[in-house]
Formats: C-alpha cells, sequence, structure tokens
C-alpha cells in the first residue's frame, strides 16, 4: 500500500540532495550538457522546477500543463538562468508542492496527468520523488544510479517494468538482481528472457539511462525496449 506521508518525506531528502549539490555549481556549469540529449543542466534544473507546480495542478485538479506546447516553452525559457535563480526557483516551487501535498485530501482519488494517464493521488509524491531522484543522476555532477536508496530503487524499477508489462514489442521477460524478481512484456506461458545483474544496472537499463551492457540474458537477447 502506498504511503504518501512517508514518500513525502523521502522526497524533502531528496530535493535537499539535490539542492546541496546543485549549490556547489556555477552559472558556467548551469549551461553546459545534461546526460539528457540536448538538454543543458539548466533545462534539468528548469524541468524540475515546472514540473513540482504541475503537479500542484495535478493534486489541486487542474490539468498538468497547459499544453505540451507551453511546457516545452517554459523550460525553454528558464533553462538560461543564473544558477542563484534556478536554486530559488527550484527551493520555492518544491514547497509548494510539498504544501499541496500534505494538505488533507482524499488520497484515494484518481488524478490525470500528462497524455491521459490516470493514477491513485497517493502516488503522486512517489512519481515526483522518482523526478528529483533520476534527474539529480542526469545532472551528471557526481550522484550515480547506485547511491539512489534500495527502497527506491526496487519500487522504481517494478514501477517500470509494470509499464513495459502487455506490450507487443517487449518479449516477456524476467527480471532479477539475484534477491528480487519481475515480470515484463508481453505475456507468455513462460518467461522467454530472463535478464540479470546489479539494482542500479536494471533500473539504468529499465530508464533508459544504461545500455544494458552489465547485464546478462539468458533464453534470448536482451530485449530493445521502446522509449519512455
Amino acid at each position: 500500500m502506498t504511503d504518501h506521508a512517508r514518500d513525502l518525506a523521502s522526497l524533502r531528502d531528496a530535493t535537499d540532495r539535490l539542492l546541496s549539490a546543485a549549490a556547489a555549481l556555477d552559472n558556467a556549469a548551469v549551461t553546459e550538457p545534461s546526460r539528457l540529449p540536448g538538454w543543458t543542466r539548466g533545462h534539468l534544473l528548469a524541468h524540475l522546477a515546472r514540473n513540482a507546480d504541475a503537479l500542484v495542478n495535478v493534486l489541486q485538479g487542474r490539468p498538468m500543463y497547459a499544453s505540451a506546447e507551453a511546457r516545452d516553452a517554459d523550460i525553454e525559457r528558464d533553462a538560461p538562468r543564473p544558477l542563484d535563480v534556478h536554486l530559488a526557483d527550484l527551493r520555492e516551487s518544491a514547497e509548494r508542492f510539498v504544501r499541496a501535498a500534505d494538505a488533507p485530501a482524499d488520497w484515494s482519488r484518481t488524478v490525470e496527468l500528462r497524455n491521459g494517464v490516470t493514477d491513485a493521488a497517493a502516488r503522486v509524491p512517489f512519481r515526483r520523488w522518482i523526478e528529483v531522484a533520476l534527474h539529480h543522476v542526469d545532472l551528471g555532477i557526481g550522484y550515480e544510479l547506485e547511491e539512489l536508496p534500495p527502497k527506491f530503487t526496487e519500487r522504481e524499477t517494478a514501477f517500470l517494468a509494470d509499464r513495459f508489462t502487455g506490450r507487443p514489442d517487449v518479449p516477456a521477460t524476467r527480471l532479477t538482481d539475484g534477491t528480487r524478481a519481475w515480470s515484463t512484456g508481453r505475456a507468455a506461458d513462460a518467461p522467454e528472457v530472463t535478464v540479470a545483474g546489479r539494482p542500479a544496472d536494471l533500473l539504468g537499463w529499465l530508464s533508459g539511462r544504461r545500455d544494458g551492457a552489465a547485464l546478462t540474458a539468458q533464453g534470448g537477447t536482451l530485449p530493445v525496449l521502446p522509449p519512455l
């Protein structure tokens, strides 16, 4: 069962960690490429701030973004800002999200995100935690997938495996880190491929952040995953 209050506490820790790490940058570093193709670190910081406000919209029953074009335009507008402006915006938007997520509410209700995706309101803090944690890694400033909290890595691996479940373009696949196991891909009587590796490598492959070279595949080749 999702504990939104616990996830909110974990989100606060992840946000503080990100803000502390980003504060060690300078204006020049903000303009340098991130690990996401086509985005600078400034794009990532701008996206994180606007995503916090977008999730406030979700919790309060408004559309997440006015449009895909408006979302992209806001990120492009804000990306070149100086570091201190990015940090203030990220801190203030994070606080707005926490206030919205702390307010008494029916956490079992269904909310709508982007592109018609729906979820329980109680899962929104975890979705925000995903954004903060993985994009901290994407900044390329020394924080790696191996440093993510183990419980986060386990939950996000399960979350991503679920996203690929039933996809006809992904073979039936069993994932394992040697301790836990997940199933994903199209339905089959038995998994066609078993993919094994360290938790960080599995998460990196599922999230498109690693190529899977550190994983082993038995019963077939490593599946090619479609973009998230």
